[in-house]
């Protein structure tokens, strides 16, 4: 089967994800020249970043073609141009539109012929369909463009602005990487550039950010020039390459212009895309990828469009299939590693060499890096790759690489010689205790030793070292994987390889995890040894509880607690843990009870602490999920006993949840940061979602809505990057849920939409309630009882098939509302009733009040009101605002209709002002609507000062401008300064942008402004 290709070119102008702000402003620019205000754009960018496919779209858009370059770039990059200097354009130039539009681009081959490119720029209007220039212009634009030759002064330049004045239709100049045209028609563009005001020509150049020339020609070697003495080394890669975003060094708006470029012409810095948009372009090329592969080479490309469409293009079926390793760098040899090698060939050979030693190793401090460096090195020779923007120093005294793909370039060019050679100078010089692993890493790279000694070594140091967090260096996985490879021994080689695939999933890996255990899988099954079946199978069911279906994963779990119940008790225990969470997931209480009678059995008083935990944890949520709540207590009070002792993030979760059942909230919220900055410590990122899907039901019971949004939209953002479908599928569920709260029905709609059409798929019960109960918050909002109450008897199903038993108590206020209304109430009391049994068992005021004032919703007429007061001073006793605004609205309602309006008018109006505080637009008129049946005026909308209403970030809390907005459109205002589209910011969001329209204009009136300029200046400065 042949690798996987993007898709043949189309006929149409591709989508160029992520760059509607930048195709804003350079079709502006064309905009002014049809109205005779031309001017020009300079575009720098890294290699890679698609300037030539957004000149393409200008191009297209101004004359209704599709050029060559054009078509077949959906990845926001140019593929298909010529490769000369020549001009990209129908003989006359692009003449079907109303614009005449003239292209070049600078190559190597012709930068040292005069005027090449002004000859590939005029040749469509210089041949005689212009109107004629003066005889003295012609004579000497002719000996420009026939023989290279010019004299100096402004006789050509001249002309060839009187050239292009003289064409009866507005121009559209696209100059394609200037730093490479030869210097006179590079000199001749800019100065027609900065005469182009009360023209009707628009001028749009590229150009690499930081080219080198000037270095290159100071140079007495290259980096490259010891290619002929070996290979590049195997595929490329090269060893400790971190497979995390937070490696790659985030690039300034501006960092100059190339030399020879003059810096006074209006420039616009080119930089990655987002990882939104780089998921899209990814599913643009290959619809039918996985989501670990999608978000692994998101990761790899770190935003270069280029690096996408050839990351897919170098796929094999395996890699496609999710059997084998995805790449890590894009395909040697292709466009953009040559683009960077031709870069790197331009330094001298000192810069090279040093630039190798950081390749090998980027946590090299800069003593050691000289010490390590070939006699007579000085670092100054870093200095020629700082200005050609290839490395950047850092602060921590250390040298990396503004783009991660030049490490791969610059290690995997190098010959294996030269590797090996700067891996043993590090050997040796790195000798300190904290740099064992890194010793041992580089002699592995070097072999230096036996083999099997080597990867002894490695397994030894890694079980020594502290843990490191995110992208540290070796990571563990390539450490374990390195010694997998090293080893012979079959059954070493196995463990080492299991071991490999557990670490490779904590870090946020899964698509490498699986491969890895793919590798396993493919050893002699003599060899493998029944505790290393039992690891693989809880890493291989792991990765299904996150990302899979929750009945295979709960099988596979139980399959791993087999294997090693007789071998390791501890993982055995969390095997079963994990297949309970798997049960719980789905809304499966038998299979969930049934699992925890099985674990019971297995404890021994002699458990260590974590284990202990563990057997108290199931046996508290076993009596929960019965509604024993009382005998439940005790199990979950020594949960948080033993919690202190545990550095585990994934235990520490089972903790948050213990203190969440006992209605702990604060403790619940202290005990989720602790796991949250311990996975970030222990470079465990894949468990940071997780953690933040109790977190934010921690921060809704705070009634913190702000803050639930902010952290599920970061929840979201980094399970999908590290692959955790159902965890996303969570946090969309709570989107779903806060714009319920705002009264934003369509953006409800479509978050709770996208988290049930996983949830079904995945057999995710908890998250499909947690859907429906959004959707039914959003119904009792918009007084649409019925329908709340329909979704609500869904939710109350625990028998694995949608519903879920804890959403389902959490839901039984707005249950109960919804039957009041609709006259049901005998389901809402029985609802009412198992909601009184928990929440009689936390003492939680929040609690107490949720349930007293279901009561009085269900109470007759003249107990209502002793019930709803009840309420009232429990709520005052508690943290959440929100709810209590809900009780003062049905307080009010009810005073109301017992013909007391003035008693029900404070009532209302506190729930008015705290609805406006938090931007509940529905509830807010629910409050309105109260107060005028009691015969108020109620302030119209926005009449109140808006806030977040929660606890907002301390930065964003001292703004005026930030708490006059509530946190979604917080939210858009800060993605719209940032640059973004409506469309933009609605992918990005999970909205309509019909809805992000909306916001945007409430966003203008609340700040009183009028423009995104003005809304730039005052959230950025």
């Amino acid at each position: 089967m042949p690798h996987l290709r993007p898709s043949a070119p189309h006929t149409r102008t591709p989508v160029l994800h992520g760059r509607a702000a930048e195709l804003d402003t350079l079709r502006g620019l064309a905009a002014g020249a049809l109205l005779g205000a031309g001017g020009a754009l300079l575009l720098l960018g890294a290699p890679g970043t698609g300037k030539s496919a957004l000149l393409d779209a200008v191009a297209e858009a101004v004359t209704g073609t599709t050029t060559g370059a054009a078509s077949g770039t959906a990845s926001g990059t140019a593929s298909g141009t010529t490769s000369g200097t020549t001009a990209d354009a129908v003989p006359g130039g692009e003449e079907t539109g109303r614009f005449l539009v003239l292209r070049a681009r600078g190559t190597r081959t012709e930068e040292h012929l005069p005027y090449a490119g002004l000859h590939a720029l005029l040749r469509p209007i210089a041949g005689g369909t212009a109107p004629p220039l003066p005889p003295a212009q012609a004579a000497v634009l002719a000996r420009a463009l026939e023989l290279g030759t010019a004299d100096g002064g402004l006789a050509l330049p001249a002309a060839v602005l009187s050239l292009l004045r003289a064409v009866d239709r507005p121009i559209l100049i696209c100059a394609d990487d200037v730093h490479l045209l030869d210097a006179p028609s590079r000199e001749i563009l800019f100065f027609v550039a900065r005469r182009l005001a009360g023209e009707r020509i628009a001028m749009l150049l590229t150009a690499t950010e930081k080219a080198a020339e000037e270095t290159a020609e100071n140079a007495t070697g290259n980096a490259a020039g010891d290619a002929a003495e070996g290979a590049p080394g195997g595929d490329g890669a090269f060893p400790g390459t971190s497979h995390d975003a937070s490696r790659a060094v985030s690039r300034p708006a501006f960092r100059g212009v190339p030399g020879g470029i003059p810096g006074d012409v209006p420039t616009l810095v080119l930089g990655g895309l987002d990882e939104e948009a780089s998921r899209r372009v990814l599913t643009d090329l290959a619809p039918e990828m996985t989501e670990d592969l999608r978000a692994s080479l998101a990761q790899t490309a770190h935003g270069n469009p280029l690096a996408l469409r050839e990351l897919v293009g170098s796929l094999t079926p395996a890699q496609l299939s999710g059997t084998a390793a995805p790449p890590e760098t894009p395909p040697p040899g292709g466009r953009l590693w040559r683009a960077h090698a031709e870069r790197l060939s331009r330094l001298p050979r000192d810069t090279g060499n040093l630039l190798l030693l950081i390749a090998a190793d980027p946590e090299l401090d800069t003593a050691t890096l000289l010490r390590a460096a070939e006699p007579g090195c000085a670092l100054t020779a870093l200095e020629a790759a700082e200005r050609a923007g290839i490395i950047v120093r850092l602060p921590e005294d250390r040298y990396d690489f503004r783009e991660p793909v030049v490490r791969a370039v610059v290690y995997g060019d190098a010959p294996a010689a030269r590797r090996r050679a700067a891996h043993l100078a590090l050997t040796r010089l790195l000798n300190q205790e904290h740099q064992r692993l890194r010793r041992a890493w580089h002699r592995a790279a070097a072999l230096d030793g036996p083999a099997e000694r080597l990867a002894d070594e490695l397994v030894e140091e890694l079980a020594a070292a502290p843990a490191g967090g995110r992208g540290a260096f070796p990571e563990p996985f390539r450490v374990l994987e390195r010694a997998a490879e090293l080893t012979t021994r079959g059954g070493t080689r196995a463990a080492r390889l299991a071991a490999a695939a557990r670490h490779a999933w904590h870090a946020g890996l899964p698509q490498r995890a699986r491969s890895l255990l793919n590798r396993l899988n493919r050893l002699n099954s003599l060899t493998i040894s029944e505790e290393v079946r039992g690891r693989a199978e809880l890493v291989r069911g792991s990765l299904e509880l996150r990302s899979g279906k929750t009945g295979s994963a709960c099988d596979e779990l139980l399959a791993a607690a087999e294997w090693l119940l007789d071998r390791d008790r501890e993982e055995a225990v969390r095997a079963l843990v994990r297949a309970s969470e798997a049960s719980y997931m789905a809304g499966d209480t038998q299979r969930f009870l049934s699992i925890v009678r099985r674990s019971a059995a297995l404890r021994r008083p002699d458990d260590p602490p974590v284990t202990q935990l563990m057997f108290e944890y199931l046996e508290g949520i076993a009596a929960t999920f019965r509604g024993h709540h009382r005998d439940a207590a005790a199990p979950l009070r020594r949960v948080l006993e033993l919690a202190p002792s545990v550095d585990t993030p994934s235990v520490l979760v089972w903790a948050c949840v213990s203190s969440l059942l006992l209605g702990d909230d604060a403790q619940a919220l202290k005990l989720s940061t602790r796991a949250m900055e311990t996975a970030r410590a222990q470079g465990a990122v894949s468990t940071v979602p997780q953690v933040l899907e109790f977190l934010i039901q921690a921060e809704l019971w705070l009634g913190r809505y702000a803050s639930v949004a902010a952290n599920a939209m970061e929840g979201l953002r980094l399970a999908q990057e590290t692959g955790r479908l159902n965890s996303a599928a969570q946090h969309l569920a709570w989107l779903a849920l806060a714009a319920a709260v705002e009264g934003d029905e369509e953006t409800c709609r479509i978050r709770a939409g996208s988290a049930i059409e996983l949830a079904d798929a995945h057999g995710l019960g908890v998250v499909g309630a947690l859907g429906g109960w959004a959707l039914a918050h959003l119904d009792v909002a918009a007084g649409r009882h019925a329908n709340a109450a329909g979704r609500l008897r869904a939710v109350a199903r625990a028998d694995g098939t949608g519903g879920h038993l804890v959403i389902r108590v959490m839901a039984t206020p707005h249950f109960v509302e919804a039957a009041a209304r609709t006259g049901d109430l005998e389901p809402a009391r029985a609802a009412l009733a198992v909601l009184d049994r928990w929440v009689a068992s936390t003492g939680s005021p929040d609690r107490l009040a949720l349930a007293a004032r279901c009561h009085a919703l269900l109470a007759e007429p003249g107990e209502s009101e002793e019930r709803f007061r009840e309420a009232l001073d429990l709520h005052h006793r508690g943290s959440c605002a929100f709810e209590t605004a809900r009780t003062q609205l049905l307080f009010g309602g009810a005073l109301r209709r017992n013909r007391r309006p003035g008693a029900a008018r404070e009532h209302l109006h506190g729930a008015l002002e705290t609805f406006e505080r938090y931007g509940a637009r529905l509830w807010a008129e629910q409050a309105r609507s109260e107060l005028r049946a009691a015969g108020d005026a109620p302030p119209r909308p926005g009449g109140h000062t808006l806030v977040t209403g929660t606890a907002a970030p301390a930065e964003a809390a001292e703004s005026p401008a930030v708490q006059a907005l509530t946190a979604q459109q917080l939210q858009i205002a800060r993605l719209v300064a940032d640059g973004a589209t409506n469309r933009e910011v609605a992918a990005r969001l999970f909205l309509s942008p019909r809805t992000v329209e909306h916001h945007l204009r409430n966003i203008f009136s609340r700040l009183g402004i009028r423009s995104r300029v003005e809304l730039t200046r005052l959230l950025l400065g």
